[in-house]
């Protein structure tokens, strides 16, 4: 249980963390890594993931599309005539 939350935290994973957020197979995301298939980088030689980049390539690749928090000025209020 310890390990799940520690996956939660930390933006950069190595095969068997992001395997585990992911829910697949350390192979299955190695050969993913090998073919380019899903975001990673290679430190020394040792392949891994940030989280932020997988978050938004499974985002991209369910059709998910991002948020955009748009602004909206309150309209101003007409200004009110003298009462007779």
């Amino acid at each position: 249980m310890a390990g799940m939350a520690q996956v939660a935290v930390r933006e950069v994973m190595d095969i068997r963390q992001a395997a585990e957020y992911l829910g697949i197979s350390g192979d299955t995301l190695y050969r993913y890594a090998s073919e380019g298939f899903v975001p990673a980088f290679k430190l020394g030689n040792r392949w891994r993931f940030k989280k932020s980049l997988l978050d938004a390539w499974m985002d991209e690749k369910s059709g998910v599309k991002a948020v955009v928090v748009e602004t909206v000025e309150p309209k101003q209020k007409k200004p009110v005539g003298r009462a007779r």
